[in-house]
């Protein structure tokens, strides 16, 4: 070194240090793109398409089942039966074998108070609306158990109004009326009516409702 260069070997150090690749800022990575507003769309959509051919075909079925023209199986509540045992059964393949639905990190104990009070009625809810909607298939058809069932929005909010889980509302209650009127229409002009049928039916849309109000 001559004489003019005042760098020593530690100042020389130390500049290597600060300029060395390590001690650079890690660069952010950027945030992942948002998802697609049409991709999410479209996948609600199918699930929606699956979910409602998947009802129907239900429906259809049960009344084959059921209905004493066809299979003539006049036992209800044992069509219920399987349908609840298969329900039980896929829920715990999924959740505690196929391991498809995460379980919480630290669940709530369940108690048996916890289990009476919260589980047990709305399941008793649950294979109530059943046990009623399957015997409503041995008297009356198809479509028109499908009118009565829209009657559902009413009952639920009426029953949400009286367990003040919702609020009164003039202008909800005068659609849910128009829809109770176009019910009213559709049962008068129903040519196999069946008052007991009818009666099963308007069972299992209460009882559903409440399950639905609960949950």
């Amino acid at each position: 070194m001559g004489a003019g260069d005042d760098t020593s070997p530690a100042a020389m150090e130390v500049t290597s240090s600060t300029s060395s690749p390590s001690s650079s800022p890690t660069p952010v990575p950027p945030p992942p793109p948002p998802p697609s507003v049409l991709r999410s769309m479209l996948l609600s959509y199918a699930y929606m398409g699956i979910w409602m051919s998947l009802s129907f075909a239900v429906i259809v079925y049960n009344k084959y089942i059921l209905d004493p023209k066809l299979y003539n199986w006049p036992f209800p509540i044992s069509l219920t039966m399987i349908h609840m045992a298969f329900c039980a059964t896929l829920a715990f393949l999924l959740v505690r074998v196929l391991r498809v639905v995460d379980v919480p990190s630290s669940p709530q104990a369940m108690t048996p108070r916890l289990y009476a009070s919260s589980v047990l009625p709305i399941g008793a809810l649950y294979a109530l609306s059943l046990w009623f909607s399957n015997s409503a298939y041995i008297y009356l058809s198809i479509s028109f158990i499908q009118m009565l069932k829209a009657l559902m929005p009413i009952t639920v909010y009426s029953i949400a109004i009286a367990l003040r889980t919702d609020a009164f509302r003039r202008a909800t209650l005068l659609n849910m009326l128009a829809i109770s009127a176009g019910v009213a229409v559709a049962a008068y002009g129903e040519a196999r009516f069946d008052v007991f049928g009818v009666a099963l039916q308007l069972l299992a849309v209460a009882v559903e409702a409440t399950h639905l109000v609960l949950i």
